[in-house]
């Protein structure tokens, strides 16, 4: 499902217009993206957690010229489903 999907089918299931739907849902990202950037966590209870992650400092290798690269410390964006979201999932999948 693309966003524009999810766009119309909360509007047909709210009758709320799609722009309102799209202009909420931006909102709602770009706050996420914010929080995170600014070292805060997000926690929506029943559907899950939006955290940052820290990646430690490593070594990495460009095979291309067979060199050592440093990779710094750096935090990466992460989400955490809650157990009732989990066990949705779980319940209504079939594994084929």
């Amino acid at each position: 499902m693309r966003k524009a999907d999810l766009i119309n089918q909360i509007s047909e299931k709210t009758g709320i217009p799609k722009v309102d739907v799209l202009v909420t849902l931006e909102t709602m990202f770009k706050e996420i993206k914010e929080s995170l950037s600014n070292g805060e966590n997000i926690y929506v209870r029943g559907f899950g957690s939006f955290i940052t992650k820290k990646r430690a400092a490593k070594i990495g290798r460009n095979i291309k010229k067979n060199t050592a690269v440093h990779i710094p410390a750096h935090y990466i964006p992460a989400f955490k489903p809650a157990k009732e979201f989990v066990q949705e999932v779980k319940s209504k999948r079939v594994v084929e």
